[in-house]
This record gives structure tokens, sequence and C-alpha cells, in this order.
């Protein structure tokens, strides 16, 4: 019996066709759709490429001007399809490429040989100008001086580029290479040069380094988890039609190679992944949730992709939909946001409270009437404990806000003025009871209890989006939903984005260990890394927590991509910085690009002012409410609250940095949020 042929696309050839006029587009995608289908059909004319320097590579007609490139070993039935191009152009494209399997990792690598061969003898002095003098100084150590070629490779690095790594002497020159080297040897190599050793990123992507790759064989290479960050093997029309007709949906389709580990495959217990905004944090939970729902959750059960704002799980579910295709198992799948959950749950069993997000101004007056004044204790302490201790860590008795810890409170409170400061707490929880309502913490304990009391949950496991923004009560309340045991729970969050919860709780001390099950990623795939670093040092020399206790750090968060450095403007009021903003957003509109474009805000007030002013311009603006689905086709510039445009993303944003009365390190973390959120260019105005 005859092996059918494996056809397989590369991430090259997609992103090519992704930029091709559409018409030519169109007659590509119906050779294509014929390749996949036959790819040993004798219409398909496989041309030798005299000069090319691997002989694997084969030249195909598309038409009279277009040509593809293909791998095409002669061992096997494996058909990759590289690149497409104009004639010429295809043919030097393939002379200077090769197709090889590293021999530590497995992985199947497109190497570029250009680089390599311009290389000249490195010098052993360059020329420097001091004080007017032009005189010899000793040329940089590189780099990688003390790593051996055998750990280069083990971290991903192509044999063939071993000597074009040996010339690096400092991280820029790192970066000016990273268009030629596969995704995970650039990552490896960065994490090196900033202090990590070969053994620890090993360690982290677990890596065995005690075996050998045949380097023959590229249709096992194929099966990779870094094989599968740049190649996809097609399997049907279907799914071959879909990827062809979205060439630019890359996350679809290929995940960076620890992405994709932590994606697929069974997990003892929950799991916590951080890493910056961009990194592709939620594009991991997606998948994540794809592999359970496709793989571990039988009838009659769901996987539940929770996050916390209802325009996120709006977000979510349409993303969902585009990467299930026509798959029935996305019905296996479950988006909602945990509010709207705890609301749904609590109305079905007659719950008779409603749940208040804010605190009740009136309730909380009257609470405050009990207060002892030999305490000696103002509201502000009072709002504090509620938020921080009693609200959050779910504290209902005075015996338990005896025995509750209360680190990370400036004041020391002995077990008599506990005694004192209890009534004001406990009469307003009173207070909200004959008003029917009740705090959201509460509430969410409320449904916790009510899980425990009568087991049996219709989820098989729960992912979690934004986790920095649950609370302790949100987060026991989930653990409670889902019984304890492997593929549990999946938890993706950054601790430098919260901006929501007043409280930062510990998985840990929420009955979720995530002991020997907790990655990190450290890649951003959207914004530049200009304006990654202006982002990054507005959060500099704050604590950041890792969301069980540890701190966290974004030292080793690298973007990909380089654009210009964010503008950066100073106004004397709030009138000056709209202005500066819808100045800019003009400016950009009248580019022929046609930018997405998003002015953000810190209230809606100010967000509503950016909207009057943009349309006295003669600007389209449409505005971000809870219930958006932002839509790419949109030509209108987007404007919203700093809130709403979390997990969301733009070419170009303007910032307004207005206090608005909050807090220096709240403002801190939104501004954060808000320029990640751009993907080329970027203006902050203060």
């Amino acid at each position: 019996m005859s092996i059918a042929p494996r056809v397989a696309l590369s991430q090259d050839f997609l992103l090519k066709l992704g930029k091709l006029p559409s018409a030519v587009h169109a007659r590509i995608v119906k050779w294509a759709l014929k390749f996949q289908q036959d790819p040993m059909s004798p219409g398909i004319n496989y041309e030798t490429i005299k000069a090319a320097r691997d002989p694997n590579l084969r030249s195909v007609r598309i038409d009279q001007d277009w040509r593809g490139i293909v791998f095409k070993p002669d061992k096997g039935d494996l058909y990759i399809l590289l690149h497409v191009d104009h004639h010429d152009e295809a043919y030097r494209w393939a002379e200077r490429r090769k197709m090889a399997v590293n021999p530590v990792t497995g992985a199947l690598q497109l190497v570029s040989l250009e680089a390599v061969e311009a290389l000249e003898p490195a010098a052993e002095t360059v020329v420097g100008v001091s004080s007017g003098e032009i005189r010899a100084e000793p040329r940089a150590e590189p780099l990688f001086a003390g790593v051996s070629d055998e750990a280069l490779v083990q971290l991903g690095t192509p044999v063939e580029l071993l000597p074009l790594v040996r010339r690096v002497c400092s991280e820029p020159e790192l970066d000016g290479i990273q268009a030629q080297l596969p995704v995970e040897a650039y990552e490896g190599l960065f994490l090196v040069a900033a202090g990590d050793t070969v053994s620890q990123v090993l360690h982290e992507r677990e890596t065995r380094v005690d075996r050998r790759y045949d380097d023959s064989d590229y249709a096992a290479a194929l099966d990779s988890a870094e094989s599968q960050s740049r190649f996809v093997v097609v399997t049907s029309d279907a799914e071959m039609t879909a990827i062809l007709n979205a060439p630019l949906a890359q996350w679809r389709v290929f995940l960076h190679p620890v992405q994709r580990k932590l994606a697929v495959g069974d997990r003892s217990g929950p799991v916590r992944i951080l890493g910056g905004a961009g990194t592709g944090k939620t594009v991991l939970a997606l998948h994540r949730a794809k592999w359970l729902a496709k793989n571990r959750t039988p009838d009659g059960q769901k996987v539940l992709f929770t996050t916390f704002t209802r325009n996120l799980a709006l977000d979510v579910e349409q993303n969902l939909r585009s990467l299930f295709l026509d798959d029935p198992d996305l019905a296996k799948v479950e988006v909602c946001n945990l509010d709207r959950w705890v609301y749904r749950f609590l109305r079905q069993r007659n719950y008779e409270h409603r749940i208040i997000y804010k605190r009740d101004d009136e309730a909380w007056g009257r609470a405050l009437q009990v207060a002892s004044p030999e305490v000696g204790l103002d509201e502000a302490f009072y709002a504090d404990e509620w938020d921080q201790i009693i609200s959050a860590q779910g504290v209902d008795s005075l015996d338990e806000y005896r025995r509750v810890s209360r680190i990370g409170r400036k004041s020391i409170l002995s077990r008599s003025k506990r005694d004192l400061v209890w009534p004001v707490f406990e009469e307003y929880r009173a207070q909200l009871s004959a008003k029917r309502m009740k705090d959201v913490d509460d509430a969410y304990r409320d449904a916790a209890q009510l899980l425990a009391e009568k087991p049996g949950s219709p989820y098989s496991a729960i992912v979690v989006d934004e986790t920095q923004d649950f609370g302790p009560q949100a987060l026991r309340l989930i653990r409670a939903m889902v019984p304890a045991g492997n593929n549990d729970l999946f938890f993706v969050g950054d601790g430098h984005q919260r901006i929501y919860s007043k409280h930062k709780a510990v998985l840990g001390r929420c009955g979720i260990d995530i002991r020997g099950r907790s990655r990190k990623l450290y890649l951003n795939y959207r914004t530049t890394d200009e304006i990654r670093s202006l982002a990054v040092a507005l959060l500099e020399g704050r604590e950041i927590d890792d969301l069980d206790g540890g701190s966290d750090d974004n030292r080793r968060y690298k973007s990909l991509s380089h654009g210009p450095v964010p503008e950066v403007l100073e106004s004397a009021n709030v009138d000056e910085a709209v202005g500066l903003a819808v100045e800019r957003v003009v400016d950009w509109m009248a580019e022929p690009e046609s930018p997405t474009v998003c002015v953000m805000a810190p209230t809606i007030r100010l967000r509503d002012e950016v909207v009057r002013a943009l349309g006295k311009q003669g600007i389209e603006t449409t505005t971000i409410e809870a219930d958006s689905i932002d839509s790419a086709e949109s030509s209108a510039v987007r404007v919203s609250t700093m809130h709403r445009a979390k997990g969301l993303e733009f070419d170009r944003v303007a910032v307004l940095a207005q206090s608005a009365g909050m807090g220096e390190d709240d403002l801190a973390h939104l501004v954060y949020v808000s320029l990640t959120r751009a993907k080329t260019a970027a203006l902050l105005v203060r």
C-alpha cells in the first residue's frame, strides 16, 4: 500500500503570500490547493535549481511569471512549500537557502547562508576615534566566547550559522542577525547573554541533550515543536483553504516551541504561565483550550475559558471560533468572564442578593458610625482593611479576624484592637444584607460554598486568562469549580498588567499548587523593542509579584521587532493633552497605509472628550465599550479607556497619561498596559 505524501507550508511562504496583490494571491491559492491534493501530479514540473546550495530544493511553475520553491528530498514523500516570487527573484532566494536538521533538537531549520558567505576575516583591532585622534583599539570579546559550539547547537543554532554567531560581540549585534536565526536559537542566545546558563535554558525548555537525531530524516524532524513553530503539515482541503485565505493569521498555525510544548500534553496539576505584554499568553491559552477540548474532555463536559472582563471574553470567543474553524469540538469550550459566570450560577440557585462591585456609600457610611473612637483609626484605614483583608480573604467572623494574617498592612493591630475594629465590617455586611446586596468577593465565597455542598462539575478543566486581575476569593472559587487532578487548571498572567484587583492573590494560599509546573515566556511578538523599553521603564523600581508569593521582573523580556522611538510629549493641562493626541492621530490617518489607531484615556470623561475633538477634525471614531468586539477591517479610529483596551492590539496608539485622581502606581500600570497595545508606533502625552 502506497503512503500518501505529506504536504507542508512554511511560515515564510504564508508571510510572502499575505503581501501579494489580490489577483496574484488568488492564482497562487488556486495552484497551491491543486499542489496539496496531489504534489506528484504529472502537471507539476519540478525543476532543478543549478546554483542552489541545497540539492533538495526545486522550482515549480505557477504561471508564466511566478515560481514556487519546494523542498523535495529524494528519500520519502515529503513536499514543503517554502517560498513564492517572480521567476528570477525566486531562483535567487533558493540559491542561498538550505534545509537542515539540528542534530541535538531534531528541529527542521531553513537556513539563510547569505550572511555567512558575506563574512570577512575578523580583525583583531578596530579603528576608534578619541579627542580627534584616530587610533587602533582591541576588538571587543565575542559575546559567546565562553560557550562551546555544542552548547550553541543545543540552544538551536544551526551548525551552518555558528561562524555568524561567533562574530557577535554585543546585544545590538545579536539583534542584527535575529532574522537569520530560528526563533528558539535567538531566544536561547539572548537569555545566555542576559546571564542565564545554557543548562538553565535547556532545563526550562525540557530539551534532552543525550541523543542525536538523523540529519537526513526530514519527515521525522517535522514532528518536533521547534519545527512546528515554522512549518505546518496540511492534511485536508478545508484546512489548506483556511490557511491560504488568511495567511497572516499566524497565531492560528504557528506557536513558539515552548508555547507548543505547553499547549499540548498532560500536566499533573495546575500550571502557571507568566509573560510580559505581547508574549502570546492568550494565544497559548487558546491553543491549550483547544487541545484539552479535543483530547481530554469527555462527552457531557466542557473546558471553561474564563477571563476578567466581558469584552475580553467576547474577543476570546471570536478567536476560538477562528481557531477551531468548523471543528465540532468547539462546542466543548465555554467562554465566560468570571463575574458573569457567578451571576448566572447564583441566579440558577435562587440567590436573593444583588452583587455589587463597588462599595455602597450609604451602607458604608452607616457602618462607620459604629467605629470606636478610642482606636484612633481613620476612614481610609477601614476602607483598605475591608478591601485587602476582610473582603479579599473572606473573613466572616471575629474569630477569623483575630487569626487572619495582615502581612502587607502597615499598621499592626493587637487582638484587643481587632475586637474594636471588627464591628464596622460586621455592620457593613448587615447593612448590605438589609438592602439584599452582596459584595462581589462575598458572592464568590458563597458560590464556592454552594459548589462544595453539591459536588460534581460540568467542567473537565478551566483555562484562566489575565490571572493577575483575579483576587483571592475569585481564585478559590475557580479551584472549587473543577476537581483537582491532571490538566485541571491552566493560568496565564502578568503582574505588570494588574489593573483591576485591589489586592494581590497568592495561588498557593488559594489551594492552587503550581510547584514544578510554572513557566515563563520571554519574546514579545507584538510591540517593538523601543515601545517595550519605554513601557518597562515606567514600572522600574516597583516590586512586581509572580502571582504565587514571589517576585517577577522584565529583565529577560525582549521584542522581536524594531521601530521608531515612541514620542513623549508634556502638556500643561487636559485640553492641551487632548489637542496633542488629536494632532498626531490626524497625521497618522493621512498616511497611505491606513494603520489601525487607538487613543486611550484613563477615564470615560476624557475618552469622550477625545471623541468630540476627533469628530471636529472629521475623523471617524468608534468607542470600545464593555460589549465591543473590535473589527480589524474598520478604518475608524478606536477610542477607549485604558481598562477597556486591555488584551487588544493596534498598529499605533496615543496614550493620555493624565492622573485623573488615581495613584501614581495605578497610573503607571495602566500606561504600561496601554503602550504595549501598540505594534509599530506610540505617543505618550503626560
